[in-house]
């Protein structure tokens, strides 16, 4: 279902957060609807390209929906609950007031342990979501006890099959016991469901105490770009979705520990570092901060990776190294462009063509996989500027005009999205006039479980993740100005797996 928020008004966005399945009764509904009607609108510098928004702002709003959550006592009807153990002297207390607004389905859940170590147990977690995105070796916390929310909210697509719903829009909202006052929300990387980031950052971050909210965004599989009706219907909604998600969460932990999160942080890897990007552009009220781990970049003009993936189809069956690295892809890359060729390039590029400009092969759906150029209406001999499917990613796209702090991380060696034709450009888009920092991370790629593969090369992304991550909390908290932005060495030594050191 298409929900683009960015070019609509802050209430109908309110509407679509909280459609149906509303917790709360009539004393949330009227407080909602009150600030509706006071709410008028007017032109604001945190409103995306000068559109205009409502003077009080979402993030106005959502202290109305806070407020008017702690009002409402029962949980909604329909509501599942799943009791590990009784709830007592503290493990997850107030469980029966734990309700997420605009839910249409949800079962609540009183876990021991709501890391991997305890999910993947305990079937609250789907390993095979998250495989792959860690490097072998990586330690991990575990036993933190509290409350587990998985649901979806209302959609009409239908390609998420998690827990035989067959209903996209799914989300887990986890709500640690020892909770110091913190909100993370987090979207899926590539087309993965909301168990993506289970390893990654969920784990960390409920161990730092913080309530931890992601959505599947709307659609997922390789068959996203079904959804929707016009082209970059699909990954507008992503955005929708988040926002979405970060709202609900809000209100929720409102309710759960009755005040609501004193900062909320974005995080993502790939597509999620999209997700980051695009909420601290148009979504900055509702966040504190965020961290960018090698996101996507999508732009109207210039670098995206309808730009060079393209011409790598070209010229990797041709072994023309010189064009590949005409492309943007970096010397030193060479051993890992196999992999990437075999499970990732065509694939990409197929997937997001047909979502942004499905008229260019016609009634085919999504390419010819493997195409050799030359052969009509392939993928390898796309040119994104002859064909303009600008309206398309202008919809979706990016202006680094961000409103909040952003700290970005990006391998050198990332050989699917080059970091010289991504990160790089990102960070020139953001300029040195806004809250950011970008550390360029030496023989760093995309996915952390090729680590394992070759260790002797490459360098894995997660733990200079967390130290962003913790870079950021400083930058918040206690003005703590992170190191510079600044390429990192690839240490001789050390536990690489583990340990990261952002700079001095």
């Amino acid at each position: 279902m298409h929900l683009d928020d960015r070019r609509v008004p802050t209430a109908r966005i309110t509407r679509n957060v909280l459609s149906t399945g509303e917790a709360g009764g009539g004393a949330f509904r009227a407080a909602l609807v009150d600030h509706l009607k006071r709410s008028r609108p007017m032109r604001t510098p945190s409103g995306p390209r000068g559109r205009a928004v409502p003077a009080a702002g979402l993030g106005a709003l959502t202290a109305v929906i806070t407020a008017a959550a702690l009002l409402a006592g029962a949980p909604a009807a329909g509501a599942g609950v799943s009791t590990g153990r009784n709830a007592v002297d503290g493990h997850c207390a107030r469980l029966d007031r734990v309700t997420v607004p605009g839910a249409e389905h949800q079962v609540k859940a009183c876990l021991d342990d709501l890391t991997t170590a305890g999910t993947a147990a305990s079937g609250h977690t789907d390993p095979s979501d998250w495989a792959g995105l860690h490097p072998a070796g990586a330690v991990n916390p575990k036993d933190v006890p509290g409350i587990q929310v998985d649901g979806y909210f209302p959609d009409t697509s239908t390609s998420n099959t998690t827990h035989g719903w067959n209903h996209d829009s799914q989300f887990v909202l986890r709500l640690p016991d020892r909770w110091n006052g913190g909100l993370v929300v987090a979207g899926t990387p590539g087309n993965r469901e909301q168990y993506a980031n289970d390893f990654t950052i969920s784990d960390w971050a409920l161990a730092k105490g913080y309530a931890y909210a992601v959505t599947d965004k709307g659609n997922v599989g390789v068959g996203f770009h079904r959804d929707g009706r016009r082209p970059g219907d699909a990954v507008a909604e992503w955005n929708q979705r988040v926002t979405q998600v970060a709202v609900a969460a809000k209100a929720t932990i409102a309710r759960r520990y009755g005040r609501p999160p004193e900062r909320t942080y974005a995080a993502g890897i790939s597509n999620g570092g999209y997700l980051v990007r695009w909420q601290l552009e148009n979504r900055a009220w509702l966040y504190d901060g965020g961290v960018d781990w090698e996101g996507t970049l999508w732009r109207v003009k210039g670098d995206n990776l309808l730009t060079f993936l393209p011409p790598a189809l070209r010229a990797y069956p041709k072994g023309d190294t010189q064009a590949m690295y005409d492309a943007g892809f970096a010397r030193g890359s060479e051993f890992l462009w196999p992999f990437h060729h075999q499970y990732y390039w065509d694939l990409t590029q197929r997937l997001y063509r047909e979502e942004l400009d499905p008229a260019f092969d016609g009634d085919t759906e999504a390419g010819t996989p493997f195409c050799a150029s030359g052969t009509p209406a392939c993928d390898a001999d796309y040119d994104y500027d002859a064909r303009r499917p600008y309206r398309a990613v202008e919809r979706i796209g990016l202006t680094g005009r961000i409103g909040k702090p952003l700290i970005t991380i990006h391998g050198t060696l990332d050989t699917l999205l080059p970091i010289s034709r991504s990160g790089d450009v990102y960070a020139d888009m953001v300029g040195d006039r806004r809250p950011f920092r970008y550390y360029r991370v030496t023989d760093g790629t995309h996915v952390d479980g090729l680590y394992a593969t070759y260790p002797d090369r490459l360098r894995p992304l997660l733990p200079c993740f967390r130290s962003a991550f913790e870079a950021l909390e400083g930058w918040v908290e206690r003005r703590q100005s992170p190191p510079p932005s600044a390429t990192l060495p690839h240490p001789a030594g050390g536990d690489l797996v583990n340990d990261c050191q952002l700079g001095r």
